[in-house]
């Protein structure tokens, strides 16, 4: 009697969207319990179904099986309902990658049996099925499975499309084409049966030696956040609600991780408060405040003694206190463990669990090994109810607000129409086309098909496309040597050396790194030398590999270096090419910035193209011929010498002095790049010179096209407050616009400046604007600006 009464009230709260429900009879509402009934609000769902969930199944939601699929697999790799309903009698609350057969490898599972393993596309939407078909038809209370998916840069899984990576999107400085390419990204994922995506990242990367920073939109808060907001507005659309073809999107990783200690994965980020709220916390805060965000990921690093996942403060003082944040915490794959095996913060799996928990993780990915204590821990008094609860409601929440509840099975034939089709293939080539940064030119580009009789293409990147990390195996790719042979098609021959090999395997996922071997290398460069004598140009395709740059997850699975010039023997190659007298044309297929001094100074040309994606082949011939004038910039910094990191444009005015025996200028500057035309930007007006403390001001700049063809150029605004209660940077993007102007044409491009834009937080880390001259910089990089004067009273 007193259920049924609290029922009562509950609906008689909901009121008048309920109306229909309410002059339903008392048996016809008992016969569909209030969380089944899709009409009825999110919250009043949530509470109803947790209402009659036992700890364990509350439990359940909070934990992911990845490599532990296998229990719930038949020895065909397919879902077997027994296997499932033996292993997990309380429900699963959440699968990873049903793509992959394996599982995700970790630091402390590494073994090549857990990853890689892909399932075809129509046997990933067959184990979606099967897994839901159990879940709402043979649990008790019948809660859908949460799967996700890698998706930095293209779904991670076969035949899936691949965009350029993070990096290279950020180069192309047009938030537009991020979100529509996160939109299709997050197409493909939904389309296979999966929800969420473990994307994208804002961490800002201040150290080039870390191997994730291809993972990254580079060194700028405000270039990350905004790409972060286009990012996840794809993904996901506008609101909390899941609309058709969406995939609700994961920030990634707060915080710190970009400037570790000596540029080594998970390593401390030793960062002062000021520096958190300053530089940090931007892009996640602005992707919080301006989207519907739905999952949060912590970082694997510790800050001022406290790991990420361990901390309460970041967590929930600041991301869901100061900024309102009320989605879910998913933790990185491994790191609440990792809070005992790595970071000693606790003595064993449970602490950790503890720990985690009470910080505001909400789920443990990914195999849930913390997690799955939580129920024992309950009974024994060790964790409060409350805080499993809490945990198992935003997880709720967010399956209540992708309608999972009312989702039916994925069709595989309409995933097969929307997944790499004509659209998406069209999408990737545009973003590969903008993406190409031109960064030295003698005057040898652009090439005209035809006035070359013989071009030899040489190199280790030259005759593979090279993807980056987070990436699968796409249904179409193309790489340089095809398209080249296509673009010259009839009007030039085109002849392939490789020059050298950079590692002894192509295999990304391999623990073990082996350069390849000198000696051989060193005979593939005096072939490539003769091929070379017989041609008329040389495109050099070198940089990096799947292996020479990325994420270090383990200590026998590294990504970090000490060295940013290239490895191996692929100085050697450039210097015998360029001793032959033929123009060396460097097209760069990379993940870190390419601090290559004797390539800088000696190339006649040097395209930028970080990993372009499946169609990047095509992209960078048509940039090498003039087909596409690039109109790329650099998201970060290029240092000439290792020894000048960290090195980020908007650093402090007591750093950079000066060195004994060297420059202090970078190689190449933040938001540098060139172009086949010329351009000329003016000086900046405002629409007053003066305004108040919350007043706003319009800056126009006018930009022309001075050479003889169309092209793109990237204008940036920059601000420098002159003096302040706090120290601050040099200067700092706050806007910036990617035009494209015909010969001879002139625009006016205005951007809107507000107290957000010239905030800081003051000693009494107060968000302040301070009355005070601001310098306002615009040009066409961070080293090439022309400044007025604003006056804020």
């Amino acid at each position: 009697m007193i259920a049924a009464a609290v029922k009562r009230r509950e609906l008689l709260r909901w009121g008048a969207g309920a109306s229909m429900l309410a002059f339903m009879p008392v048996a016809a509402r008992a016969a569909t319990p209030l969380y089944k009934d899709p009409k009825v609000p999110v919250d009043l769902r949530v509470k109803d179904l947790m209402a009659r969930m036992t700890l364990d199944e509350k439990v359940a939601q909070l934990v992911t099986l990845s490599t532990r699929k296998r229990e719930i697999m038949d020895e065909a790799r397919a879902f077997d309902p027994a296997r499932a309903s033996q292993a997990h009698p309380n429900g699963i609350g959440q699968i990873a990658r049903p793509s992959d057969r394996g599982g995700a490898a970790t630091a402390n599972n590494t073994g090549t049996d857990v990853t890689g393993r892909w399932r075809k596309p129509a046997d990933t939407i067959a184990f979606v099925n099967a897994t839901q078909k159990w879940a709402r038809e043979r649990t008790r209370l019948g809660i859908p499975v949460l799967f996700h998916e890698e998706s930095l840069h293209g779904y991670m899984a076969p035949e899936a499309t691949s965009f350029p990576q993070a990096i290279a999107m950020a180069g192309t400085f047009d938030t537009d084409l991020v979100e529509r390419v996160q939109s299709v990204i997050g197409r493909e994922v939904r389309a296979h049966g999966s929800t969420l995506a473990l994307s994208p990242v804002v961490d800002i990367a201040r150290d080039p030696r870390w191997g994730r920073i291809e993972e990254t939109f580079g060194e700028d808060p405000y270039l990350c956040g905004e790409m972060g907001v286009a990012a996840v507005r794809g993904l996901q659309g506008e609101g909390k609600e899941l609309a058709e073809g969406k995939v609700f999107a994961t920030l990634k990783h707060m915080t710190g991780h970009g400037q570790p200690e000596a540029g080594n994965n998970v390593a401390p980020a030793p960062l002062g408060k000021r520096e958190l709220y300053d530089s940090f916390f931007p892009p996640f805060r602005e992707v919080v405040r301006r989207t519907g965000i739905a999952a949060v990921m912590p970082s694997y690093n510790e800050i001022d003694g406290i790991p990420s996942h361990a901390n309460r403060w970041l967590l929930t003082d600041v991301l869901r206190g100061e900024w309102g944040f009320d989605g879910a915490i998913v933790s990185d794959y491994a790191a609440i463990g990792e809070l005992a095996s790595f970071h000693h913060l606790a003595s064993d799996i449970e602490g950790a669990a503890r720990l985690a928990l009470h910080a505001g993780v909400d789920s443990d990915l990914p195999d849930g090994e913390g997690f799955r204590t939580l129920a024992d821990q309950v009974r024994k008094g060790l964790v409060p109810l409350a805080a499993v609860d809490a945990a198992c409601r935003r997880m709720l929440t967010l399956k209540f607000r992708a309608g999972m509840f009312e989702a039916g099975p994925v069709d595989p034939k309409a995933s097969a129409r929307l997944t790499a089709n004509a659209e998406a293939r069209a999408l990737a080539l545009e973003a590969a086309r903008k993406s190409i940064c031109l960064l030295k030119n003698s005057g040898v580009l652009p090439l005209t098909a035809g006035a070359q009789k013989r071009i030899a293409v040489i190199g280790p990147n030259a005759n593979v496309t090279r993807l980056g990390g987070y990436s699968s195996e796409p249904r179409f790719s193309v790489n340089l040597v095809e398209g080249i042979k296509a673009r010259v098609a009839g009007k030039a021959e085109v002849v392939f050396a490789q020059g050298v090999f950079i590692t002894q395997s192509e295999d990304r996922s391999a623990n073990e790194v082996l350069l390849a071997d000198p000696a051989k290398n060193r005979a593939l460069i005096a072939e490539a030398v003769e091929v070379a004598k017989t041609s008329d140009v040389i495109v050099l395709a070198i940089g990096d590999t799947e292996q020479t740059s990325r994420e270090g997850y383990a200590k026998n699975h590294l990504g970090d270096r000490t060295d940013l010039d290239l490895v191996g023997e692929q100085n050697e190659l450039f210097r015998a090419l360029k001793a032959t007298g033929r123009p060396v044309i460097v097209v760069a297929l990379n993940g870190r910035p390419p601090s290559w001094p004797t390539v800088a100074e000696q190339a006649d040309a040097i395209l930028e193209c970080w990993y372009l994606g499946q169609e990047g082949g095509t992209a960078m011939a048509e940039a090498l011929f003039g087909d596409v004038n690039p109109g790329a910039k650099l998201p970060v910094t290029v240092v000439k010498d290792v020894g000048q990191v960290p090195f980020f444009y908007n650093h402090k005015p007591s750093a950079k002095r000066g060195y004994l025996f060297a420059e202090t200028a970078p190689l190449y500057p933040f938001g540098f790049g060139l172009s086949y035309t010329t351009f000329t930007v003016g000086a900046p007006s405002l629409s007053a010179p003066r305004i108040g403390l919350s007043g706003h001001v319009t800056v126009s700049v006018d930009i022309s096209n001075t050479g003889q063809r169309a092209g793109d150029e990237v204008v940036q605004l920059y601000v420098h407050d002159q003096a302040a209660s706090v120290t601050r940077p040099v200067m700092e993007l706050r806007g910036f616009r990617r035009v494209t102007l015909k010969p001879g044409e002139t625009r006016k491009v205005e951007f809107t400046l507000g107290p957000d834009d010239f905030s800081l937080w003051n000693e009494d880390m107060r968000e302040v604007v301070e009355p005070g001259l601001f310098d306002i910089l615009v040009g066409a990089s961070s080293a090439d600006l022309k400044t007025t004067t604003l006056e804020i009273a």
